[in-house]
C-alpha cells in the first residue's frame, strides 16, 4: 500500500515509518521539518506539513492522490508556542480526515490515547476525543481509532519520567502509588498498528495496552529491578502536595508533570489486553522486560543523569549566587579589599573589581538557572576558576595549605563544570 503518515518524526511516528517500510509499504511522510533526501533506494518520500497550520481540506486533498491509507501519528502532550491542542489534535486532523473522505482513501488509522472517551476531563484527552468522534462519523470505508496506554520506549516521555523516578535512591510516590497503569512497549505498539493497517475489518476504537494492569508502585519497582539498581525504597507524598507541585511544575517549559498529567495518572490508564494480543499474535511485553539485560547499564546511567545533571546545575548556580551575595557585603568589605591589595590590585580600582566580580558571580548563577543554552557559561566558569587559582598560587600561595582547602575545592568544581561542558555540547549527527 501507499501510506501517508503524519507525525513521521515523532516518538511513535518515526518507528512506524521504519516498520511500514520493512513490511513492504510505500510511505509518504508528512513532517514539519523533512530531511532533504530519503535513504538510498527506500520507497519513501517526504513533504512539509504542519497540522497547526494546514487546517483546510484543500491543504490535504492534493497530497492524497494515489494514497491507499492514512495514519495520523501526530500529537503533543503539552501545548507550547504555536503547537495547540485545538489545531494539532482537532482542526488539522479533521481537515485531513475530511480530505480522506473526499479522496476516497480506503483505510484511515488515527492514533489517539486511552482515556479519550466520555469520561475525559483534560484538554489533551478532550481534544483527542473530538477528532476521534469526527473521524468515526465520516463516510469512510474503514476507520480505526487506536487508543494506546502509556507507551514506553527509548526517547519517550513516559520512559524518561518513569526510569528517572525508578532510579532515585528514595522514590517519591503520589499518595501510596496505587494508581493503575498498563504500559505498552513502543515496539509492540508499532507492530500492532502495522497489523491493524493490514486488516481493514477491524474498525472503531481499538485499545492498545500491556499484558495486565499494575499499580504505579509496582511499575517503578519493576523498572528499577530491570535496570539492575536493587530494591526500591518509597516515600509516599500526600496527594494535595503532588497537586500543588504539579501546578508549579506546569509553569516550567518542558516539564514532564503538570495538572493534566497528574489528573490523567489519578484516573488510571487500563483496558482489556485481548485486542492487543490478537493483533500481535502473542502477549505484549511485560514492564519487567522493557529494559533488557544488555540495555540496563546505559538506561540506568541515562536515568540517573536525568536528575543528577539538574541537581549539579542548581548546586553550582547556588555557589555562584551565594558567593556574589557574600562578596557584596556579607563578608567584611575591608577584609575583601585587603585580600585584593595582597594580590597586587591597586587601591583605586579594588572596589570596582570587588563589586564587578560579585556582579559577575550573580550573573553566572542566575544564567545557569534561566538560560537554555549554557555551554558558554560552563566554559566561562572553567576559565574564571583557572584564572583565580593562578592568581592565588602566585600571590597568596598560603591558601593551598589552608585546613579548609578553599583552593583544593575548586578541583571538583572544575571537574563538574567540564562535565557540563561535555553534556551541553551540540549533538553532531553521523
Amino acid at each position: 500500500m501507499i501510506v501517508l503518515l503524519t507525525g513521521a518524526n515523532g516518538f511513535i511516528g518515526r518507528r512506524l515509518a521504519a516498520a511500514l517500510l520493512a513490511a513492504g509499504h510505500h510511505v509518504i511522510c508528512a513532517m514539519r521539518h523533512p530531511p532533504p533526501t530519503a535513504p538510498g533506494g527506500a520507497p519513501v518520500r517526504y513533504f512539509t506539513a504542519d497540522l497547526s497550520r494546514d487546517l483546510q481540506v484543500s491543504d490535504w486533498l492534493p497530497r492524497l492522490a494515489g494514497v491507499d491509507a492514512v495514519i495520523n501519528a501526530a500529537g503533543i502532550l503539552r501545548e507550547h508556542g504555536e503547537q495547540r491542542f485545538e489545531t494539532v489534535h482537532v482542526q488539522g486532523p479533521c481537515a485531513l480526515f475530511a480530505a480522506c473522505a473526499a479522496a476516497g482513501v480506503a483505510r484511515v488509522v488515527q492514533i489517539s490515547a486511552l482515556g479519550a472517551d466520555d469520561d475525559a476531563t483534560t484538554a489533551y484527552h478532550l481534544s483527542k476525543k473530538t477528532a476521534d468522534d469526527y473521524l468515526l462519523g465520516l463516510p469512510l470505508h474503514s476507520v480505526a481509532v487506536v487508543q494506546p496506554s502509556l507507551v514506553y520506549g527509548a526517547g519517550g516521555t513516559s520512559a524518561r519520567l518513569f526510569t528517572r523516578l525508578a532510579s532515585l535512591p528514595v522514590i517519591p510516590l503520589p499518595g501510596r502509588g496505587r494508581q493503575p497503569v498498563q504500559p505498552l512497549h513502543v515496539d509492540d505498539a508499532v507492530e500492532a498498528v502495522v497489523a491493524l493497517l493490514a486488516d481493514d475489518s477491524i474498525t472503531g476504537r481499538v485499545p492498545l495496552v500491556g499484558p495486565e494492569p499494575l499499580a504505579l508502585r509496582a511499575l517503578l519497582a519493576q523498572l528499577r529491578q530491570s535496570m539492575g539498581l536493587g530494591r526500591a525504597r518509597f516515600l509516599p507524598v500526600p496527594a494535595p502536595l503532588v497537586a500543588l507541585g504539579a501546578g508549579a511544575a506546569g509553569l516550567l517549559p518542558g516539564s514532564l508533570l503538570d495538572r493534566d498529567t497528574w489528573q490523567m495518572l489519578q484516573r488510571g490508564n487500563t483496558a482489556d489486553a485481548r485486542f492487543t494480543q490478537a493483533l500481535l499474535g502473542r502477549p505484549p511485553r511485560a514492564p519487567i522486560e522493557f529494559v533488557t539485560h544488555d540495555e540496563a547499564p546505559a538506561v540506568a546511567t541515562a536515568a540517573r543523569l536525568g536528575w543528577l545533571v539538574p541537581l549539579l546545575r542548581w548546586s553550582m548556580a547556588l555557589v555562584w549566587i551565594v558567593t556574589g551575595i557574600v562578596s557584596l557585603g556579607v563578608y567584611p568589605v575591608e577584609a575583601s579589599l585587603s585580600l585584593l591589595a595582597r594580590s597586587g590590585i591597586p587601591d583605586a580600582v579594588a572596589p570596582a573589581m570587588l563589586y564587578g566580580a560579585a556582579a559577575l558571580d550573580l550573573v553566572i548563577g542566575i544564567g545557569l538557572l534561566v538560560l537554555k543554552r549554557r555551554r558558554w557559561l560552563w566554559l566561562l566558569q572553567v576559565g574564571l576558576m583557572l584564572f583565580y587559582m593562578a592568581v592565588i598560587t602566585l600571590k597568596l600561595p598560603e591558601f593551598w595549605a589552608h585546613p579548609y582547602g578553599p583552593i583544593l575545592k575548586n578541583l571538583p568544581m572544575l571537574a563538574v563544570a567540564w562535565l557540563m561542558v561535555e553534556l551541553d555540547a551540540p549533538r553532531k549527527d553521523p
